[in-house]
């Protein structure tokens, strides 16, 4: 039985006008992530890694080409629809956390339920504290986020993102704000979260991060450069050791 694809996208293109001048920020994405992939995308400034995460998360549209997000064809849905989706499918990480400083780290997790407009969820509490529980910060439950470290803090953005059990994962430079051991945390944690069947898209500048993903695709000038699986992937462990030698 085939995987089920919760990201395609067909000839995908994106063009920005300034007056006279079009910039071609993506051009023919021919793009496929199944059900529990780990995907790292990775690009030089100006590739399109931004442009793309945008379209994905529903934050921008193509200019042409279609996408489908779990099945559902965004292309055709209004702004209201678009808020249901980003809100309903999809788990953001940012950088710079996203989070509400002056309140608690349960509080900043239970956020996207209070816009959920489905019904499904009636105990919001209970899963905050499990997705906190997921990413070890169950002794920091009560904590006021800027109480936090910054890798608590990224860890309270990815229980965040985990609380409405999304299809999808969309980091977006995630590791970028913390230190070298610190990030390699929080890539062992995506790959606890991979193991547990999330799908994972992971937009990332630093290759000893990407190199914890299961596949990694690179962008250059707005088009798929490579596309490959990646057959030797770092452990915390063998990135902890790689770390120690440099430092």
């Amino acid at each position: 039985m085939p995987l089920k694809k919760v990201i395609e996208t067909r000839k995908l293109n994106r063009v920005f006008k300034n007056g006279d001048i079009e910039v071609h920020a993506l051009t023919e994405i021919d793009l496929v992530i199944e059900e529990g992939e780990f995907v790292a995308i990775m690009g030089s400034s100006g590739s399109g890694k931004s442009t793309l995460l945008h379209i994905l998360g529903c934050l921008d549209k193509p200019s042409s080409g279609e996408y489908y997000l779990d099945g559902v064809h965004v292309n055709k849905l209004n702004k209201n629809q678009l808020a249901d989706i980003r809100n309903q499918k999809i788990g953001f990480i940012f950088q710079s956390y996203n989070l509400l400083s002056r309140t608690t780290a349960l509080e900043n997790v239970e956020l996207p339920l209070v816009y959920d407009r489905t019904g499904r969820f009636t105990n919001s509490k209970e899963l905050a504290k499990k997705a906190l529980e997921q990413v070890g910060l169950e002794d920091r439950i009560y904590h006021k986020t800027n109480e936090l470290s910054g890798g608590q803090q990224q860890r309270v953005a990815i229980a965040r993102a985990l609380i409405n059990d999304p299809a999808l994962i969309l980091s977006d430079e995630a590791t970028g704000n913390l230190d070298s051991r610190t990030s390699i945390d929080i890539a062992d944690l995506f790959v606890r979260l991979n193991n547990e069947g999330k799908t994972i898209l992971m937009i990332t500048h630093e290759p000893e991060i990407a190199q914890f993903a299961k596949r990694m695709i690179y962008l250059r000038d707005g088009r798929v450069l490579t596309d490959e699986l990646i057959k030797n992937r770092s452990t915390k462990e063998s990135a902890l050791k790689a770390l120690e030698l440099i430092t």
